[in-house]
């Protein structure tokens, strides 16, 4: 059983897809960034921060409300896990647009 790897999630399923796309289709480097791409993505890394700070502080107001109560504490754990990966995979998607030269989506 030591062979045998952890299941990957949707979301990891999805990037090695991606990857293995940009790999066939020769798109695995893109070329260097500009000044202005890269402090673009310095913004929404630093706006990415900011709102998992917000989640994580909201998380833990729920999980003091609801202790004692192992149903809602499951519903707030994975309320908090599919806040968490909406706020990486949007960061993942504007700064991939970004290094394509296109404007990211402002739709939080």
């Amino acid at each position: 059983m030591s062979d045998e790897k952890p299941l990957k999630s949707a979301f990891e399923l999805a990037m090695e897809k991606l990857r293995d796309r940009d790999r066939r289709d020769g798109d695995a480097g893109v070329g260097a960034l500009t000044p202005r791409q890269k402090k673009r993505i310095a913004e929404l890394r630093q706006a990415a921060q900011a709102k998992l700070a917000e989640i994580e502080i909201l998380h833990r107001g729920r999980l003091a409300g609801a202790q004692g109560q192992p149903e809602e504490l499951a519903k707030i754990e994975e309320r908090y896990g599919i806040d968490r990966r909406r706020v990486e995979s949007k960061l993942e998607s504007d700064i991939a647009r970004i290094k394509r030269g296109e404007a990211p989506g402002d739709d939080d």
